[in-house]
């Protein structure tokens, strides 16, 4: 240890990272207690549901969604990275062509030993698109903007969505329970501010006592969420795995072998039994692949905004190491458990 401080460009990198953490410390929600919060910003509004990123309906009741957005921009950039990959495809690949070569060559070596080969040129190219699109998905929901950026909703709307919420839930509105973020300047784009953890007030607050002058109140509604934070997402990705499951299932065995696994009436009522249970299985299944996509990266996203709340800068660094080994294993799980299922689907009961 002496040693390494003796050494003058670790004893340098050592000062400015306890610099970075001291200022990080100070400018978050715990410095805030000592007059300090100057780089802290009052934590995002985060709810289950997707949030409109316009404040009516693009068209009838068809509502365009910041998760929506999210996911057009994951296809964009997965189109663009596939296109810059295959544009000029060579014997002897370039850096970009080089790493998909081995990303999809490790997966179809993987995807043989566990289908075999025929099987696995069958669900290589779904499975493939699952992982890619979930990975990008995940990771792109951690870039800056996301989350900070988006459309004012004026308080005057917060109140009335609480107040039909709370008629709805025959209870009773208590403007100190609805919160509210104070920006600066006007406009219908809010951005979540820096140095701001004070800018926060309940309903209540601003019928007693208003804003500055040049201030508003309301809340930021993002532009942008990653995908897989909202539960419809990972519905839909779970739907089409089960439903392309089962659709192999039919093509490989046949209508009467694929259904007969779940009506068995031809081993006694044992057997009839056993079907059912496997009927009931296969739903168990399409719920674990929603929430369980979706319960971790919602949980990863709400974990980063509280640590940009207490300790921004230096103390969110880790978290962020962390979504991205997080997203990849999610991707990875979803992508290999589609391929299990769909390698089961497959087999017959009956086949030795």
């Amino acid at each position: 240890m002496t040693r390494l401080l003796r050494n003058p460009k670790t004893l340098l990198l050592l000062i400015i990272v306890l610099s970075v953490f001291l200022i990080s410390l100070g400018g978050g929600a715990l410095g805030n207690a000592f007059s300090g919060g100057y780089l802290g910003s009052p934590i995002a509004h985060i709810q289950l549901p997707a949030e409109s990123v316009l404040a009516d309906p693009l068209f009838g009741n068809f509502y365009l969604t910041n998760t929506m957005l999210a996911t057009w921009l994951t296809i964009a950039i997965l189109l663009v990275l596939a296109t810059l990959a295959t544009r000029k495809v060579s014997v002897v690949p370039g850096r970009l062509q080089n790493l998909f070569e081995v990303i999809l060559e490790f997966f179809l070596n993987l995807m043989e030993s566990i289908a075999g080969p025929q099987n696995a040129r069958r669900f290589f190219p779904l499975v493939m698109t699952i992982f890619l699109f979930i990975l990008a998905a995940n990771w792109v929901g951690i870039l800056p903007g996301f989350a900070t950026i988006g459309r004012f909703e004026p308080a005057t709307e917060v109140i009335h969505h609480a107040e039909v919420k709370a008629e709805k839930d025959h209870a009773h509105l208590n403007l100190d329970e609805v919160h509210l973020q104070v920006f600066d300047g006007n406009g219908g784009i809010a951005i979540l501010p820096f140095g701001s953890l004070d800018s926060v007030i309940s309903g209540h607050e601003l019928e007693e006592h208003g804003v500055d002058s040049g201030q508003r109140a309301g809340l930021l509604v993002p532009f942008l969420r990653s995908s897989n934070t909202e539960v419809n997402t990972t519905l839909a990705i779970a739907i089409v795995a089960m439903v392309m499951v089962h659709f192999w299932g039919l093509t490989s065995l046949g209508v009467f072998g694929h259904l007969g696994k779940f009506l068995n009436f031809k081993e006694g009522p044992i057997g009839f039994a056993v079907g059912i249970l496997e009927a009931i299985g296969e739903v168990a299944r399409l719920i674990s692949f929603t929430f369980r996509l979706f319960g971790n990266i919602f949980a990863g996203e709400v974990l980063l905004a509280a640590m940009a709340f207490l300790l921004p800068l230096i103390g969110i660094i880790p978290f962020l190491g962390l979504e991205l080994f997080v997203g990849a294993i999610q991707a990875f799980i979803f992508a290999m458990l589609t391929l299990v299922f769909a390698s089961l689907a497959t087999i017959s009961h009956h086949s030795e």
